[in-house]
């Protein structure tokens, strides 16, 4: 082989090296583009404060929407058996509707998902007293939980598109000791799950748990009951409450009751039995259950089945239980996307956590953080069809 003919071949090397190198670089470029997420102005808060809408989209085509006010899901697509992908949230067309109150769509809840009894607790020797925004109840973070507040976002374009929310809520905010810096990243994956991770730390012992409040239909029309959406929870045991929604402090099995839906059961098969007292109690389903799986690793606890579209959801979790409620509060007074009312059992919850009012209840799992700890759980929600 001569010099020349040499020459040529290293010439044609680098020639194809430097295309199959374009070749792969146009090839993450296009993936990039086809999970770059979008941001636009939402609206403005009344303190002159913009909120800011974020929307994920994945390779399939599922779409979720995300604004920073509340960390709150307001757009959540999955497909049905017909490959159509329709939002199966209940949600507002706007931060107007947000703002003047809605039952939690979709938000993160914080810094204490559920109910704290009459608003005090008492830690490290402390009394604590919290606002009573429930009755005479603490409910999910009160007056102005992290439901109601301006996060710091960042999103993070890729394969599996990230929205990173950042808050630092202040000692004594909404009566609750401690600094707490807060992080929670929403994941839209490749296999059509929203996953979500939650991360705090504290300067002083406090109480954490933290949860998402979306309400969910299948159907993907608000306007319809979720009565005969199919549950599965793998939970052998539930948490009594008083008639206030506050835990007895007893754990009872679920056989034998309405509240077993170790195999799947129609939300409406047995969700008006006013003889079993805490049916009457929650005006349906608005209970804790503990998982049969209790400990801290991710496992699968609970799937939704509806029929006529197909769609099915899967919940994994890192939490010990999950408060399921079925919308027994709504009543039509918000008016959601599309100008349809909210209606009673429109929208079912699956809220990961620890128990309600575990800070007064010392036979449950401490919701306690201190100093030097970090506070980290992760939950997915897995969209499919069959």
């Amino acid at each position: 082989m001569n010099l020349k003919t040499l020459g040529i071949i290293l010439c044609g090397v680098v020639l194809l090296q430097s295309c199959t190198s374009k070749t792969s670089e146009n090839t993450q470029t296009d993936s990039v583009k086809v999970n770059k997420i979008e941001k636009v102005a939402y609206g403005q808060l009344p303190d002159g404060s913009t909120a800011d809408l974020f929307t994920l989209r994945n390779a399939n085509g599922m779409e979720v929407q995300i604004t920073n006010y509340g960390g709150t899901i307001t757009n959540l697509t999955a497909p049905d058996k017909n490959g159509k992908y329709e939002n199966v949230t209940l949600a507002c067309d706007s931060l107007s509707g947000y703002l003047k109150g809605v039952p939690f769509f979709g938000a993160l809840v914080g810094r204490y998902g559920n109910r704290i009894g009459k608003g005090k607790f008492t830690l490290e020797g402390k009394e604590y007293t919290l606002a009573q925004n429930n009755g005479v109840n603490a409910l999910h973070g009160g007056k102005k939980g992290f439901d109601k507040v301006l996060w710091a976002a960042t999103p993070i374009e890729g394969e599996e598109p990230q929205l990173k929310l950042n808050y630092t809520s202040v000692d004594g905010e909404e009566g609750y000791p401690g600094k707490l810096d807060v992080e929670v990243v929403y994941t839209l994956q490749k296999d059509n799950s929203l996953k979500i991770d939650y991360k705090a730390t504290t300067d002083k012992t406090t109480v954490v748990n933290l949860t998402n409040h979306t309400y969910f239909n299948l159907t993907g029309d608000a306007s319809k009951e979720i009565l005969d959406h199919e549950v599965t929870l793998l939970a052998d045991k539930f948490v009594p409450v008083d008639e206030t929604l506050i835990p007895t402090g007893e754990l009872k099995a679920v056989v034998g009751t309405p509240f077993d839906f170790t195999t799947a059961h129609k939300i409406g098969e047995r969700i008006n039995d006013e003889k079993d007292i805490q049916i009457k109690y929650g005006k349906g389903y608005d209970h804790c259950w503990v998982f049969t799986d209790s400990s801290n690793k991710l496992k699968n606890v609970a799937s939704v089945y509806e029929a006529t579209t197909g769609r099915f959801m899967e919940v994994l979790t890192t939490e010990p239980a999950v408060q399921f409620y079925t919308g027994n509060f709504l009543d039509g007074s918000v008016i959601g996307k599309g100008g349809i009312p909210a209606k009673f059992r429109t929208g079912f919850c699956l809220e990961t956590e620890h128990y309600p009012d575990s800070p007064n209840q010392p036979n449950f799992p401490t919701t306690t953080l201190k100093p030097g700890e970090t506070y980290q759980t992760t939950t997915i929600y897995k969209f499919s069809t069959k």
